[in-house]
């Protein structure tokens, strides 16, 4: 503690005391509806700010900042492309999810192809969800704390975070994560701008910070093929299979657009998030460039040019890891720094809580429910807290190990890219064409199985060096994905007419839309609204092209 006042430590403390208070004071058991979806019955404002709150986790406060670092804005590409895909998912799968009762992405595969699509997509984001996603969060996040407490053991810190987010998330279910979120998401907006603030007043202001990073490609989004941080192919290719995924199929996010209370209160929920995430750029890239052009590790000589971070490490000994919470120690007063590391907290206990939910949910519905067929409601609320219970524990002891990886967010961006273009390009199939039947989406599921496991051995396994980044090498999987599918639908049998009517997009949904907004005043019209922020994103890229 040797970093920290006791005001600030007094923050902190109360912050962490009231999140659990006001989880459990909102939380609801009572039903399977009410726990693992919040009872169907959240406004677009809870939905937006919850997927705001799930969706930065510690990884991504020390993954943005430390890239910022190394090479500038472009990791800011996967945010404004994944505005542009969130716009996509509203405008036509959400709809789908939303009219069709379901509580887990799989099981819509049930719905328009079989029950193994669904039980193959559940079981590996269950293990995505226990091993990537709760471990990952618990170790980045207690990496950051043990930067600001070092006396503590990093396991007793893992503890302490599962314990807080555990708390409420298990017995409240959902709606104690939403309602947690929804203070979690304001913390970190205010306490992230507060320290960006301080960042570019550090720099001399905006003006000088441009002036200080505008030679070279440290401002500039679109980058040579040969980037190692976002290729520009890759940006157009890559990425939006990789938001897709994330945004539109995984389970963590879309639950909370399920417990919407109407498909327009969830399209609302996803632009507000949307809106939010054009600011990353300012709030968590932007002050780990700002930390290189403050020399804040202290290191003589460190070159103009870009270097990577394994470069970095060996031959500077900077760890980019540290860029955020050394900004904090280095430039906040105290009685700031406890509401930055509050929002720190809000980061990693919201993205636990997520994960906890949705693997709880996972579980309880795509499994449980079809062992035992009869389950009560409060049945599967009992065994969804036992599963949250289990998913805690095993994340806690798997989360000393991730140290053993040499680096943890681009290992974790690199195995989405292999595992995402197969479901991506299956969901695409089932909701866009209609011949597409269960045989070809399984098989086009096993093909790209088969291809990422290829690859990963040779990289992985056998240390066979592949010159492709990660992001050009999704798009080739999902190609192969879907001219399986394809084929095998073909030569077999089309899928029964019940399942192409009711989980099918036709033009004929867009013409009914249409006439339900024509009385609607403009500024309250999705399709209004979805416009404006495609061309904010497109005006964010011009500026930075």
């Amino acid at each position: 503690m040797s970093n920290l006042s006791y005001i600030d430590l007094t923050v902190l403390v109360l912050y962490i005391v009231f999140i659990v208070w006001w989880a459990l004071k909102n939380g609801k058991s009572k039903d399977s509806d009410a726990y693992f979806l919040a009872g169907r019955n959240l406004t677009w404002p809870m939905v937006g700010l919850s997927l705001f709150a799930a969706s930065v986790s510690s990884s991504t406060l020390m993954g943005h900042s430390g890239e910022g670092f190394i090479s500038g804005i472009a990791v800011f590409n996967y945010n404004w492309i994944s505005v542009l895909i969130m716009v996509f998912f509203a405008m036509f799968f959400l709809p789908f999810y939303i009219k069709s009762g379901i509580f887990t992405m799989p099981e819509f595969l049930e719905r328009r192809f079989d029950g193994k699509s669904r039980s193959y997509f559940s079981f590996i984001t269950i293990i995505g969800n226990v091993f990537l996603d709760a471990s990952a969060t618990l170790y980045t996040g207690a990496l950051i704390i043990k930067m600001i407490f070092p006396e503590v053991e990093i396991f007793w810190i893992i503890i302490g975070m599962a314990a807080v987010a555990g708390s409420y998330t298990i017995i409240g279910g959902l709606s104690s994560a939403i309602n947690a979120d929804m203070i979690q998401a304001a913390v970190l907006i205010i306490g992230s701008s507060i320290l960006s603030f301080y960042a570019i007043s550090s720099i001399g202001g905006w003006e000088s910070f441009i002036d200080k990073f505008n030679d070279g490609v440290w401002l500039k989004l679109t980058r040579p093929l040969d980037d190692p941080t976002v290729p520009w192919l890759g940006m157009w290719i890559g990425i939006p299979i990789l938001g897709f995924y994330f945004w539109a199929n995984n389970q963590v996010m879309v639950q909370r657009v399920l417990s919407a209370k109407s498909i327009d209160h969830g399209r609302k929920g996803v632009l507000l998030v949307g809106f939010l995430y054009l600011f990353t750029l300012f709030i968590f890239i932007v002050p780990g460039l700002i930390a290189r052009g403050i020399n804040l590790f202290g290191v003589e000589n460190l070159p103009h040019e870009l270097i990577s971070g394994i470069d970095l490490k060996e031959k500077y000994g900077i760890n980019t890891d540290q860029v955020y919470p050394r900004l904090i120690v280095k430039l906040l007063p105290v009685g700031l720094i406890g509401i930055i590391l509050s929002a720190m907290i809000s980061a990693l206990t919201s993205t636990l809580s997520a994960t906890l939910s949705s693997v709880s949910t996972l579980f309880t519905m795509d499994f449980y429910s079809k062992i035992d067929k009869n389950a009560s409601s409060a049945k599967k609320v009992k065994v969804g807290k036992i599963t949250a219970v289990v998913t805690l524990v095993i994340a806690v002891i798997w989360a000393p190990y991730i140290q053993t990886f040499d680096s943890l967010i681009a290992y974790y961006q690199e195995i989405v890219s292999y595992l995402a273009p197969p479901i991506v390009g299956t969901f695409f199939i089932g909701l866009f064409w209609k011949r597409a039947n269960a045989k070809g989406a399984f098989s086009g599921l096993m093909a790209g199985l088969a291809v990422a496991a290829l690859i990963m051995t040779l990289k992985y396994v056998l240390n066979v060096e592949i010159n492709i980044h990660f992001l050009l090498l999704a798009p080739v999987l999902l190609i192969i994905s879907l001219v399986v599918s394809i084929i095998v639908s073909l030569a077999t049998a089309p899928p029964p007419a019940d399942k192409v009517a009711e989980n099918t997009w036709t033009k004929q949904i867009w013409i009914d839309e249409t006439k339900e907004l024509k009385g609607i005043v403009w500024y309250k019209n999705f399709r209004v609204q979805a416009i404006l922020l495609v061309i904010a994103c497109f005006v964010m890229y011009g500026l930075f092209y």
